[in-house]
């Protein structure tokens, strides 16, 4: 193929003037994504090479080497991993494939720092490239190609880059990079030795570099010595030497593994720029044997609600890497987690299939999901402090008092997404259930278990009340809590979305049931003395006139209408049955697109109100009895059906 220039897809044009011109904060993350990108390709022979040993070709051994040459001011990344075509080369250095283009550029903010973050984060690694260099320079052949099928590629990443064909004997890639004025110390090997042991020392593979010895200078003057020498410098000694640990973290005894070097290499794996929040690393033996290193990351990622991004840890069987998202080894409602599982039982040629069907994988998945559960309760265990700082100095250790608010942390980043395990794993929803934290009117910050309810639970009371709402502000101001408030009775503030589908799977907890404020008729039991039950009895039939007319004027709208003594300042609210579907997730189901039975709610009004009192007699009763139906209902979270009606109605009784 001749020479032939082809323009940037747009987004990648976008990004490389952002790489160019501001991405200066942490420079040398660029190093860390181009020996990531080289051991990918590295991994891909090798899992290619299951089925296919030829693609080794003469070279068996892995590796990645490091070159750098300072009068040509350039640094070389070199892989003998697998290579790509002409057309790979094209598709995957000009565009930027499965992503996620418009998120990642839609989170750019104009913050250096935290634009360098992105770059690791949503796949766009090779172009940190830019960030050093004026250009790039990638040479490749595929692995089973012919030599005479090789590609270079260029690009001063600005509008385009040119691809030629060329011969190059050896499979794999080198990434040229021609470095800024401002960025040649980056052609030093101390530099990089640096680099290497802060971001890539957890590589697998060896990462070589040429030794380099101290070399006197020449005599100026041969014949004599007191003339002095030359500068003298370092030299290239043509022996290559291994500058990281080239062995997996995960096989070494976690003794020699230090916190740092933990953290480490979970901002390897995950491309995450912030430490984890916790981690735990174990060899399971037994039926099934393997090794887990599995982390709690600090942030939720930006895709963690993408349905369409696959999530799942890094597969390794007896060390060799077999696939980088296996999400049969995590639930879906642990997709957050990050880390790698090496299995001593799994066939090499094991595929997505496969691991599906496999018993040992089921275990392995169970024994991942158990591990991580037991993290988040240890987390949750040591997140308050004692009351007395005195008691935290006492009582707890180092190891506890850095734990402390941790658990909350995570809960703001991944509790809504933990909310999706009781649906789906039911061997563990009794474990789950204690690890959920909520509001509620005693409490505004989400910390708040279902034992810590129980703790102060009313005598008397039978049941966990809550109430589900879209915001905070909604369900702290529900008309259907006005007589809990009365009473002093604590009710839980559910305001996640997921929170209605979850509810569905829990129903009590260590033996108390759960309540709806919003569901079912109002009865407190023995909360509410005789005389309360009385009044409400009497209040029932005395109104039982006025209650039919509102029947009939709402038939359309209302199941049915009944006094009620769960409201205190307000004329009415809206219910459901007991065994309905709340409004609010049926308004949920049809935003999504998702057919939703039609919920008829019933109507409750408060027979001490002034409004429902001016009722009886009325002249405008079937304009107050809708007025009522639609206020219950923006009190409730929803909109009238016809809101030109509602204001006409409330501008008419106003005027």
């Amino acid at each position: 193929m001749s020479k032939q220039t082809h323009a940037f897809q747009a987004e990648v044009a976008q990004l490389l003037h952002l790489v160019t011109h501001s991405l200066y904060s942490n420079q040398e993350i660029f190093l860390r994504e181009l020996i990531s990108n080289a051991s990918d390709a590295c991994d891909k022979l090798r899992f290619e090479a299951l089925n296919n040993n030829a693609l080794y070709e003469d070279a068996p051994e892995l590796q990645v080497r490091l070159s750098f040459d300072k009068a040509a001011k350039t640094l070389t990344i070199t892989d003998n991993g697998i290579g790509m075509t002409a057309q790979e080369a094209i598709d995957h250095l000009g565009t930027i494939a499965k992503s996620g283009t418009k998120d990642f550029m839609s989170k750019l903010s104009g913050d250096q720092k935290s634009d360098a973050q992105l770059i690791g984060q949503f796949g766009v690694g090779f172009y940190s490239g830019f960030i050093v260099a004026e250009k790039i320079t990638v040479e490749t052949r595929r692995a089973g190609a012919a030599a005479a099928e090789g590609v270079r590629w260029i690009s001063g990443g600005t509008g385009d880059f040119e691809v030629e064909t060329i011969h190059r004997a050896e499979r794999g890639t080198s990434v040229i990079l021609h470095l800024r004025e401002e960025a040649l110390e980056y052609a030093n090997t101390w530099k990089l030795k640096e680099i290497v042991g802060k971001y890539s020392d957890h590589i697998s593979l060896p990462i070589l570099m040429e030794k380099e010895e101290w070399q006197d200078g020449e005599l100026i003057d041969p014949s004599n010595e007191e003339a002095g020498r030359k500068p003298g410098g370092m030299v290239k000694t043509g022996e290559w030497e291994t500058i990281n640990k080239a062995s997996a973290l995960w096989t070494r005894p976690k003794k020699d593994i230090t916190d740092e070097q933990y953290a480490d290499f979970y901002k390897q794996i995950s491309r995450d720029f912030e430490a984890p929040l916790t981690w735990t690393h174990n060899r399971v033996e037994g039926s099934t044997e393997y090794t887990q290193l599995l982390y709690i990351p600090g942030k939720a990622p930006q895709d963690l609600w993408n349905r369409d991004k696959k999530a799942g840890i890094k597969l390794y069987v007896k060390r060799v890497f077999i696939m980088d998202e296996a999400e049969a080894l995590m639930p879906s409602y642990l997709r957050f987690v990050k880390g790698v599982v090496d299995s001593a039982d799994l066939p090499l040629n094991v595929s997505r299939e496969l691991l599906q069907e496999s018993r040992d994988v089921k275990a392995i998945r169970e024994g991942c999901t158990k591990r991580v559960l037991s993290m988040l309760e240890d987390l949750a265990k040591h997140d308050k402090a004692p009351e007395s700082s005195d008691e935290v100095t006492d009582v707890l250790s180092d190891e506890d008092k850095a734990k402390l608010g941790q658990y909350s942390k995570f809960y703001a980043e991944f509790g809504a997404v933990l909310k999706e395990g009781l649906g789906e794993d039911f061997g563990n929803k009794d474990r789950l259930s204690k690890l959920l934290r909520f509001a509620s009117t005693t409490s505004d910050t989400v910390s708040v278990s279902f034992a810590d309810y129980k703790a102060r639970i009313k005598e008397g009371q039978d049941a966990i009340y809550y109430i589900t709402a879209d915001t905070l502000a909604a369900a702290k101001n529900s008309p259907q809590l006005e007589v809990f408030k009365k009473k002093g009775i604590e009710v839980l503030l559910m305001t996640d979305r997921v929170d209605e589908w979850a509810l569905n799977f829990v129903h009590e907890f260590d033996g108390t049931p759960l309540q709806s404020v919003a569901k079912g008729a109002f009865d407190l039991g023995k909360l509410q003395d005789e005389e309360e039950k009385k009044a409400a009895e009497d209040a029932a039939e005395t109104f039982k006139p006025v209650l039919a007319k509102l029947k009939e004027a709402l038939k359309d709208k209302a199941e049915d209408v009944r006094v009620t003594s769960r409201l205190v300042d307000s004329p009415a609210c809206l219910v459901v049955t007991d065994d309905g579907m709340s409004m609010q997730l049926a308004r949920m189901l049809k935003q999504a697109g998702q057919q939703a039975p039609e919920v008829k709610p019933v109507l409750e009004v408060n027979p001490e109100h002034a409004l429902v009192k001016k009722l009886d007699g009325s002249v405008h009763f079937h304009d107050l009895a809708h007025i009522l139906f639609d206020q219950a209902l923006l009190a409730e979270g929803g909109l009238p059906e016809d809101p030109a009606a509602y204001v006409k109605r409330v501008n008419a009784l106003l005027s």
